[in-house]
């Protein structure tokens, strides 16, 4: 992070220099053009005022009297050209006076001859100046203003130029390193958060999240995706550890279920090896052809709760939802005869469904059987079918004790059980506490969904599948 910031500052003091250097430069050019420009104007006008003197004053060819003048600044040199060579050259000097140039300072007047050129010349003792001949009728006159002022000019310019760039750098680059220092503390504060999450324990507590306030910006957006990471993590270890919980409680449910029928069948084996007299080898092998059929269908309902959930497809054919309903009824009223079976078909469209037959079979019965199981007899068990344009609902109502509140959430849940509360008819055996479970894992396998609802005296399952017609429709 510290040379992110440090290069960014890098990057932003460099494009300052460069525009403070390029604003520099431009404005030495541009007011040096400037000055420059009104300096050979001022040697052009005095140039004209000299020769215009001339032709007021009488004299002979070497005659700068014209000097004497007022108007005529410090340092202006003039000189009398005849055939193009200098006769007679004086520089104004700071008292006012005129003083004759010497043969060397003469000499570098040489060759400013051309009318309206000007010329740069470095005169000994005197400096650079800028020099020009006077054009018109009149006698030549060579003219000319010193450079120094334009130079000094320019180089206080340039040295003013300088201290504000220093200046003005400083500032800004302080100003700059402090915003880029506060628009990328969120990333800080994303690195640590990071950091802070990957070495500490993970499952053992809240992770920790990057502050509100380091998440508004549009840098801050990278904390934010940070702490909706941190979120499904967490999320996915909790469901993990709920998973973990899950998975030894049925282990400990099942091993429980699987051990006690496999402890009656070692007792009845160890007494039939023992020979016990009193014991009939007939109904011995009749408890232990029960308890193994128990044991056989508890781990084919564990197997196929397995394949479930591996997502293993189903057989998928219509099914008439009214006749299986209708088949179960009678199968329940079989077996339950001490019950009030009621079956009612409210049939606004056909109540076909795309599925396996027998699975959807299974997850009737296994509601009646479940109503049957805790309802004490004389209960009236009502079962509904109603089919509509889009799904296709199955009802099993009972008038029986209910389910216990502390127990509802739970009842899909596998091994869970009731028996504590609700009535069981005599002679039912234990059940397993799969058929919910088995029941729910189905309807959900057809794309359905069930549900309860359950108070003393009312309890009702509701099953809903989606109609034949919907489902093609909405797979493909």
């Amino acid at each position: 992070m510290k040379t992110l910031r440090a290069r960014l500052v890098l990057f932003v003091s460099l494009a300052l220099v460069v525009v403070c250097a390029t604003m520099a430069v431009a404005t030495v050019l541009v007011q040096g053009a400037h000055l420059q420009a009104d300096l050979d104007q001022r040697v052009r006008d005095a140039a004209d005022r000299s020769q215009g003197g001339l032709e007021r004053r009488p004299g002979d060819a070497t005659d700068l009297g014209f000097l004497n003048e007022r108007g005529q600044p410090t340092g202006t040199v003039a000189a009398r050209l005849t055939d193009g060579k200098v006769v007679a050259a004086e520089v104004v000097t700071e008292d006012g006076g005129q003083q004759v140039l010497t043969a060397a300072q003469r000499t570098a007047l040489a060759g400013v001859t051309e009318a309206g050129t000007l010329y740069t010349r470095t005169i000994p003792g005197l400096g650079t100046y800028r020099l020009t001949v006077a054009s018109g009728d009149g006698p030549a006159v060579l003219a000319g203003l010193p450079a120094a002022e334009l130079k000094d000019t320019v180089d206080d310019l340039v040295v003013a130029e300088a201290v504000i760039a220093v200046v003005g750098l400083a500032g800004v680059g302080t100003v700059c390193a402090w915003v880029i220092r506060r628009q990328l503390r969120p990333l800080g504060q994303v690195a640590a958060t990071a950091v802070e999450v990957a070495n500490g324990p993970l499952g053992t507590g809240e992770l920790t999240r990057v502050p509100d306030p380091d998440t508004g910006t549009e840098v801050g957006q990278v904390g934010a995706a940070l702490n909706i990471l941190i979120d499904s993590v967490e999320s996915s270890l909790a469901e993990l550890r709920r998973s973990e919980d899950r998975m030894r409680r049925f282990l400990a449910d099942a091993s429980h279920e699987l051990r006690t029928p496999l402890a009656s069948i070692a007792g009845y084996a160890e007494l039939m090896d023992q020979g016990a007299a009193k014991i009939e080898p007939a109904l011995v092998w009749q408890r232990v052809s029960a308890q193994s059929a128990r044991m056989t269908g508890l781990v084919e309902d564990l197997l196929l709760l397995a394949r479930l959930d591996e997502g293993r497809p189903l057989e998928e054919t219509d099914v008439n939802l009214a006749t299986l309903v209708a088949e179960a009824v009678w199968d329940a009223r079989a077996a339950g005869a001490d019950h009030d079976w009621q079956l009612a078909l409210r049939l606004d469209e056909p109540a076909v469904v795309t599925g396996d037959a027998a699975r959807l079979t299974q997850v009737v019965a296994n509601l009646l059987a479940n109503a049957r199981a805790h309802t004490p007899p004389g209960t009236r068990i009502e079962v509904e079918v109603a089919a509509g344009r889009t799904e296709c609902v199955v009802v099993v109502r009972d008038d029986g004790p209910g389910i216990p509140p502390d127990l509802l959430p739970a009842v899909f849940e596998r091994f869970t059980r009731a028996d504590a509360s609700r009535t069981r008819a005599p002679g039912q055996g234990g059940g397993s506490g799969l058929g919910l479970a088995i029941a729910a894992a189905l309807t959900e396998a057809h794309g359905g969904r069930i549900e309860v609802a359950s108070e003393a005296g009312r309890t009702e399952f509701r099953v809903t599948l989606p109609r034949a017609a919907a489902r093609s429709t909405a797979t493909s």
